[in-house]
């Protein structure tokens, strides 16, 4: 079972990029972020990246994971992986079963009817994520940070954001429009593969640069 879950997670992982479109000023703008972290890596650097949406409920934490995976993936020293908001809300239930159905481990670290702390892992990795919807300053955030925000609105509302060393707009769209829907799933889904192949492009690209 375990050998399962590891192999699932992994090929979805490597498909994510295999099958990836991007267009040349996405891939462009990917390959700019890739660039900077590299660049802070090779001072010896331990590199914060806080990826940041309006709630901190689908689209950040799916970015959370992804790049949490990709660090262990690639072997990857000194980077650290987070994500907030503009708003509390919470792990949003849909988030958490699109990645449960490609392998991810959610363990209830404290319970909440509004906001539950969940300790998320995969198969070989021995240091779990704490998951839940915080604002992106909160106290879980290691700073300073890279600031890659995920969304729109976190590029309307967050003008300012002082901690960030750097910061990135790579908006995603937000499945959110479709919790309801008989195409829940599916767009939960492609949400999910789509920002886990645009992860994997970025951390490919710093582990053949360092």
């Amino acid at each position: 079972m375990i050998k399962t879950v590891a192999i699932k997670t992994e090929v979805f992982f490597k498909n994510s990029l295999k099958e990836l479109i991007i267009n040349k000023s996405r891939r462009e703008l990917l390959s700019e972020i890739a660039l900077f972290i590299s660049n802070e890596l090779k001072k010896d650097k331990t590199v914060n990246l806080n990826f940041i949406c309006t709630h901190n409920s689908r689209r950040s934490q799916l970015s959370q994971v992804w790049a949490n995976y990709a660090t262990h993936f690639y072997k990857l020293k000194n980077i650290e992986n987070f994500s907030g908001g503009t708003a509390v809300t919470a792990f949003y239930r849909n988030t958490v079963k699109t990645l449960q159905e490609v392998g991810f481990d959610f363990q209830i670290l404290e319970f909440s009817h509004q906001n539950p702390k969940y300790l998320i892992s995969y198969d070989n990795f021995t240091k779990p994520i704490i998951g839940f919807s915080k604002i992106y300053d909160d106290v879980h955030n290691t700073k300073p940070f890279i600031a890659i925000r995920t969304c729109s609105n976190a590029d309307e509302n967050c003008p300012f954001i002082p901690d960030a060393i750097k910061r990135f707009h790579l908006p995603f769209t937000d499945p959110k429009s479709y919790d309801g829907t008989l195409s829940q799933a599916e767009k939960y889904r492609e949400a999910s593969k789509q920002i886990a192949g645009e992860i994997h492009f970025i951390f490919k690209l710093i582990k053949e640069s360092i």
